[in-house]
């Protein structure tokens, strides 16, 4: 089926935009163009702004198609955006991520169990799949991102409580042990008698408790109380920068299954190819490459094997 270079061009532009184009054909004639596309929640550019807020960084993970990723990546106002990565490949973002800073990974995939164990806390979506609930720390029960930002402000709530109690606690000890103990007995002639150091510690837990029962009256999805704290300088790995790379090349002689096996074999043989793929009936063939290969030696190799290279896109 033989795609006209309007229609090429126009399904690169709705690819450009975030949506994936679908050609449709019968017989070996085109019936239409079909763009289907991911929408983000209205809630999630406010989301990730709060996070922000807080001095975090926000970098989307994803396994989809790069363009794809970087409009919803636009659209949601993320850090950075890493695109076409594995399970795996996604599990040494986060470990690479981790040795600059204490890391939280969100996700709802199977795909996402590794990086969700991998990260120094892994929040789930509640309506993910079961593996990734059972591999997080934390599971978001209204599948909400701004929960994520919502589950930052308690956890800072709580740490902060704990750390007050064990404050006043140290204070209190070292009042109220040594008075108990008569150490002040030769200097000041001060005693504690034993139903007023019971009363004293009944009290230390009466506002140890109070001061934890505070946090009923947090309101976790309010900012406006939020502190900014100095953000780490975030540097993505080195595999972002190149690996992933999609390059379409039009191609003109290709017949038969042979021939797009001849055109792949060549494709691969290229050193910074990872994989190719040739689709005689479009007549085009796929690239994703580990380095940005100059589309000369793309073009060379092809045309070695006598095809003619019409055109190469970077997708």
């Amino acid at each position: 089926m033989k795609v006209e270079p309007q229609l090429l061009r126009q399904a690169e532009t709705l690819a450009q935009q975030g949506k994936t184009p679908l050609l449709f054909g019968l017989d070996g004639r085109l019936l239409g163009l079909i763009a289907v596309a991911d929408t983000i929640k209205d809630d999630s550019p406010q989301a990730v702004r709060e996070l922000q807020n807080m001095g975090l960084r926000v970098v989307m993970l994803t396994g989809d198609n790069r363009r794809a990723a970087e409009a919803i990546g636009r659209a949601a106002g993320v850090d950075a955006v890493i695109a076409e990565v594995l399970p795996e490949e996604k599990e040494a973002v986060i470990r690479s991520l981790r040795q600059q800073g204490v890391t939280m990974m969100v996700g709802d995939g199977i795909n996402d169990a590794p990086a969700l164990t991998s990260a120094d806390v892994g929040a789930a979506i509640g309506a993910g799949t079961d593996v990734a609930i059972d591999a997080a720390d934390v599971v978001l029960m209204k599948s909400r991102l701004s929960d994520v930002s919502a589950a930052v402000r308690l956890s800072r709530a709580v740490l902060r409580n704990i750390h007050e109690n064990l404050f006043w606690a140290f204070i209190y000890n070292v009042i109220g042990i040594p008075l108990a103990a008569g150490v002040w007995i030769p200097i000041f002639g001060w005693t504690l008698e034993p139903m007023f150091g019971a009363l004293a510690m009944s009290l230390s837990s009466f506002c140890v408790v109070t001061n934890s029962l505070r946090l009923n009256l947090l309101k976790v999805h309010d900012a406006s109380h939020d502190r900014r704290r100095t953000p780490v300088t975030l540097t993505l790995p080195e595999r972002n920068q190149t690996a992933g790379l999609e390059k379409l090349l039009t191609v003109e002689g290709m017949m038969c299954s042979h021939c797009e096996r001849t055109v792949r074999q060549a494709l691969e043989a290229v050193p910074g190819v990872r994989e190719a793929a040739a689709d005689a009936e479009a007549g085009t063939a796929l690239v994703l490459l580990d380095e940005d290969v100059p589309d000369d030696i793309l073009k060379k190799a092809v045309e070695a094997e006598e095809y003619t290279v019409i055109n190469i896109q970077k997708k």
